[in-house]
């Protein structure tokens, strides 16, 4: 049998070749010592050595034909296959010692005529998969056949069945056609639900209701609008989206992992950043400390909160440093980078904030403090003349004796009903400064009228609404509030400058000498309650009020140039650097011929002109770098607390008498955060896309 084989072998192969196969061959059947007379009656020697010949005669052509591999003494199951398709499959079954062959499947050809049924070919030429010029569906080789494409033109596209050749051939010529295809990547089901769980349970975080709404509200309705503008079959697959209330939780988490990652990356390649830090009670009463951070990031200088964590022991300045220390050092923050720390505590004061100041300086030497600009405009204000003060806690008392009781309020919204007021009720007043006292005063002399008539005549305080000069004295304070209200309200909000609100002070202190001027001159067209009440009663104003009312103004202007104190301007070049014609003390050789060239630039002046003060600097990094970066450093520091004073009203309606319990720091963290997380990146981070996870 082996000599029969070589001899069949010597058509193909040269001498060298031969000898190396009889002298394997010779050590197969000395190392396979199998019992020759089963062998012979089964017939599978000669198979069993025809096969080991395919792979000498493989090995011998450097083409790796099969593989046989020997384990316990018994025979492998092995494919043989060679690259120009003569060899036949080997199949070995290893359980009964058969070796059987089978015939390499059958691989069709493309040819030029299928075109006009309307399909192309995909794939290699030589085993081609059947691809519609038409659906662009892909069917297998074994459907090369004219009897399949036809049935699949005529059932799939048969208003184009009798179409010629020429139909077809200019169709696939398309530039459409011509693109390649696109691979089309299809999430699970499993997968789909996951996702779709963190996108709700994001919205959740961000209207910050309690989680069990996901579950009892966002579901049912879902489900709900897909059964009505699709079907029930589709409103099944909303079940798979978890949205219970631990779930929710741990999405929650997740995504505000993913905010804090991001976040501290942008820290760790920033060129340096402010803080701005407070610390108050919530409602369960715990304190919570707040952190936000600035930072310049691509073109734009950048705010987000940097920590929420509730001081569990003493809420002492060390207890809320070592806070931040931690959070700074297990992120590998370098403290060198902090320019400047923002709180509501000045040099003058004391208190467990300052002392925090005085502990973040010392760990960051080139770092300065700030007191906020409104805590100091608010501490100004309160200064006024006796007279004044005294008309003001009077309107005070008289707003408290409506509000504080609900029977009077009621009463006093049906008066106003059948009075045809344009107010049913009054403003309540309180001492927080964020309130605005104009309006409350507006209120309360809007409706004197209605108050006169329901006030009580045993009330001490009735008299007060018909005496025109304590009404005066009320109508000038309603107005003077208004204003420094309106003031308080421009200076707060995202990315505000010092520039911005010392612009806003300079603006305020020249119109109080206008309006004292004005008064001085019996002039009241600047206070239009208070002209307004003069024109209706056809009345004057007495001198000591005009008098009172100049003191109050003028004493007002001195009292916040005394808080807003004026300093050289330095920095001036920062604001408006093209009307600069001097070099600035502050800068060097270096830098002024930086800005030189920078002021040069045309289309540098018009991005001035189009984009606003933090991202011209911003995006001047690349280009003009060293005076670029100086003027960022200028704009980073937090010029008031309002982006503290906000997050705490978060806080406050997120954790509240109901949700005692709530870990609120991660709601924070997405509600206050203006970096959006990346739902895929986690979602690729779950091991197990299972519906219950």
């Amino acid at each position: 049998t082996i000599a029969r084989l070589v001899c069949i072998l010597s058509y193909n192969l040269n001498t060298f070749v031969i000898l190396n196969v009889c002298s394997k061959l010779t050590m197969f059947c000395t190392t396979n010592s199998l019992p020759m007379d089963l062998l012979l009656k089964q017939g599978s020697l000669k198979q069993e050595v025809e096969s080991f010949c395919y792979q000498i005669v493989s090995e011998s052509n450097d083409q790796k034909v099969g593989i046989l591999q020997s384990e316990d003494k018994q025979l492998q199951p092995s494919v043989s296959k060679t690259s120009e398709g003569e060899l036949s499959r080997v199949k070995f079954i290893s359980n009964s010692n058969k070796i059987t062959f089978s015939k390499k499947p059958k691989r069709r050809k493309y040819d030029e005529s299928y075109l006009s049924f309307g399909f192309t070919y995909f794939g290699n030429r030589d085993a081609p998969h059947a691809q519609c010029v038409l659906c662009k569906k892909i069917l297998s080789n074994s459907s090369l056949a004219p009897s399949k494409l036809r049935r699949h033109l005529e059932t799939k596209h048969a208003a184009y069945k009798d179409k010629d050749i020429s139909f077809f051939k200019q169709h696939l010529d398309s530039p459409e056609n011509n693109k390649p295809p696109m691979p089309k990547i299809v999430n699970t089901d499993n997968e789909s639900a996951t996702e779709a769980s963190y996108n709700v349970s994001y919205h959740i975080a961000l209207s910050g209701e309690a989680h069990t709404i996901g579950e009892l509200l966002i579901k049912p309705c879902a489900k709900d609008v897909v059964m009505r503008m699709f079907d029930e079959q589709y409103s099944k697959k909303i079940d798979a989206v978890q949205l219970s209330n631990s779930t929710v939780a741990r999405r929650i988490k997740d995504l505000a992992a993913d905010i804090e990652e991001e976040l501290v990356c942008r820290l760790k390649i920033c060129d340096g950043f402010s803080l701005q830090l407070d610390e108050s009670a919530d409602v369960s009463g715990l304190a919570v400390l707040l952190v936000f951070v600035r930072y310049r990031f691509n073109k734009s200088i950048e705010e987000d909160l940097l920590l929420c964590e509730s001081l569990q022991s003493n809420a002492t300045g060390e207890e809320i440093f070592n806070c931040i220390n931690n959070f700074m050092q297990k992120h590998e923050i370098e403290w060198e980078k902090c320019v400047d720390v923002c709180s509501d505590a000045s040099r003058a004061v004391d208190g467990k904030i300052a002392e925090a100041v005085t502990l973040i300086k010392y760990v960051a030497p080139e770092s300065t403090s700030s007191h906020c600009l409104l805590y100091r405009h608010a501490l100004a204000v309160k200064i006024m003349p006796a007279s004044l003060k005294n008309v003001l806690d009077q309107a005070v008392q008289i707003i408290n004796y409506i509000k504080a009781r609900p029977h009077q309020s009621r009463l006093l919204k049906i008066l106003c009903e059948e009075m045809g007021a344009q107010h049913t009720a009054l403003l309540l007043n309180t001492e927080i400064r964020w309130l605005s006292r104009g309006k409350v005063l507006v209120r309360l002399f809007e409706l004197r009228r209605e108050l006169l008539v329901f006030m009580d005549s045993a009330f001490r305080l009735s008299d007060c609404l018909t005496n025109s000069s304590w009404l005066l004295r009320l109508a000038y304070l309603a107005d003077i509030f208004t204003k420094l209200n309106e003031v308080n309200l421009s200076m707060q909000g995202k990315n505000v400058t010092v520039f911005t609100v010392f612009d806003k002070m300079s603006s305020l202190l020249r119109k109080l000498e206008f309006w004292a001027s004005s008064v001085e001159e019996e002039n009241f067209d600047c206070f239009p309650t208070l002209s307004d009440f003069l024109t209706e009663n056809n009345s004057t104003v007495d001198k000591d009020i005009c008098s009172a009312i100049v003191q109050h103004l003028r004493g007002l202007r001195s009292t916040l140039l005394k808080y807003f104190t004026v300093t050289n301007d330095n920095n001036a070049w920062v604001r408006n650097p093209f009307t600069v014609t001097v070099k600035p003390a502050s800068l060097v050789a270096r830098d002024y011929e930086s800005l030189i060239d920078l002021t040069s630039d045309s289309q540098v002046k018009q991005n001035f002109s189009e984009l606003s003060l933090n991202d011209f600097w911003s995006s001047l990094i690349q280009e003009y770098p060293c005076i670029a970066r100086r003027a960022v450093r200028i704009l980073l520091p937090f010029a008031t607390m309002h982006l503290c004073e906000t997050g705490f009203s978060y806080y406050a309606a997120t954790k509240t008498k109901y949700r005692k319990r709530l870990d609120a720091a991660p709601h924070m963290r997405i509600r206050l955060s203006n970096i959006t997380p990346n739902i895929k990146r986690i979602c690729d981070k779950k091991t197990q896309k299972h519906c219950s996870h």
